[in-house]
């Protein structure tokens, strides 16, 4: 087969990643702490990039901050207040639509809005039991002999963080040489003791084991969680109604029950590491019957392009050489990218909450039992935006509702 070299001509689409857009990116799916620290990260390393220490003393007056809410006409203002770029360079809205991205939804049973917002001062507490140290300290006040003690000892070990078991009984009885019967009576009785649900494989029997505790054994909490977890998952009241023959008050009332009073990870408040804390990128407060939303810039820093470098660009004359000239204006273009992009990020995040606070008004109105079926689709299609780019808005947020605190996904029964 001879081997021959042409030319040829080929006309092709092809999108490229520029830094800008990756930059882009990146600063949409940030939530509120990792954006500070990516402002800052920023400051540091462009010059051109500074903190406006005028507008943060007035925050009224307009700037290159981050607005803390986004009235319909906020383009218009931001136009007003953009430095002046080529049409070359001028950034057009950047198209999530090529960027595609994974999302998962997660079980979560959400508490009800707590007393108080603020911490408790015992979150501060630098150490706390760990959970295998407190079963232990239960286990002492039980009748075991030396043989199931080692037994309990080796379980308790195996338990992860979530506080489920991660061995088979099948493996204890092989690590022993005990029998099937005596491991199965050592972990009920670890499934006895405190946190409730402890020592389970699943979400599954944790959940069940709770409501053993309870004595609702027969309840219908029960039946949804031994027959129909898939639905409760999906919050899928209808189809709840349907395969149990209650009626949907019932249902509501038992999936209340299920979601205020049991925890599918009971040893998770004993993991020992460090307290978290979240803080809201977007808060939505009722005012005169009508929703609000506002998004979270509470000590953010606003920025803007530097005086000194803007004037050392015009008056090209007081720069030493063309290399000077040529990092001053890549600095600023930088800057300028910067800067617009924080604005879309935030007009972007405005958008999805604004939609979501439509579909699921109900939830904002009465509560988590009336939260409806929702797909990142049906928030994409009504602000014509792509999955992917909600995906992105919805991962890691935070939003402070008068319901309480919930992730942006929380808001989605399955992606």
């Amino acid at each position: 087969m001879a081997l021959e070299l042409r030319q040829q001509l080929k006309l092709a689409q092809k999108l490229v990643m520029t830094p800008q857009l990756r930059q882009a990116i990146k600063l949409l799916q940030l939530n509120r702490l990792d954006l500070t620290q990516a402002l800052q990260a920023e400051i540091e390393q462009n010059p051109a990039l500074e903190i406006d220490r005028e507008t943060e003393a007035d925050s009224e007056e307009k700037d290159f901050g981050l607005s803390s809410t986004l009235e319909p006409d906020s383009s218009a203002k931001e136009q007003e207040i953009t430095p002046p770029v080529s049409q070359k360079d001028a950034m057009a809205e950047t198209n999530w639509e090529e960027y595609a991205n994974t999302y998962e939804t997660q079980f979560s049973f959400s508490r009800e809005k707590p007393q108080e917002d603020a911490p408790s001062q015992f979150d501060f507490i630098s150490e706390k039991p760990g959970l295998s140290a407190y079963l232990q300290w239960q286990l002492a006040h039980d009748e075991l002999d030396s043989a199931e003690w080692e037994i309990a000892r080796f379980i308790i070990g195996n338990l992860n963080r979530y506080g489920f078991l991660e061995t088979s009984l099948e493996e204890i009885v092989e690590q022993f040489g005990c029998a099937h019967d005596d491991a199965d009576y050592v972990l009920e009785v670890i499934q006895e003791l405190d946190p409730p649900g402890i020592g389970a494989r699943t979400v599954q029997e944790s959940l069940q084991l709770q409501l053993e505790r309870l004595g609702m054994e027969e309840s219908l909490p029960m039946l949804i969680i031994r027959e129909h977890l898939n639905l409760l998952e999906n919050r899928n009241y209808k189809m709840l109604t349907r395969v149990t023959g209650r009626k949907r008050a019932e249902i509501i009332e038992a999936v209340d029950f299920i979601t205020e009073n049991l925890t599918p990870y009971p040893g998770l408040p004993y993991a020992q590491e460090a307290t978290n804390y979240v803080v809201p990128d977007v808060y939505v407060q009722k005012v005169d019957g009508e929703y609000v939303i506002r998004l979270n810039d509470d000590d953010m820093p606003r920025l803007r392009i530097s005086n000194y470098y803007k004037t050392l660009l015009e008056s090209g004359a007081a720069l030493a050489s063309k290399e000077s000239k040529n990092y001053i204006t890549e600095k600023v273009k930088n800057a300028e990218w910067f800067i617009k992009s924080l604005h879309q990020r935030q007009r972007t995040i405005y958008r999805v909450m604004e939609s979501i606070l439509k579909f699921q008004r109900e939830f904002f109105e009465r509560g988590p039992a009336h939260l409806r079926p929702l797909i990142l689709r049906d928030v994409a299609e009504d602000i014509g935006m792509h999955e992917s780019t909600i995906s992105r808005v919805t991962s890691n947020k935070y939003t402070h509702t008068p319901q309480g605190i919930y992730e942006l996904k929380f808001f989605f029964s399955t992606a």
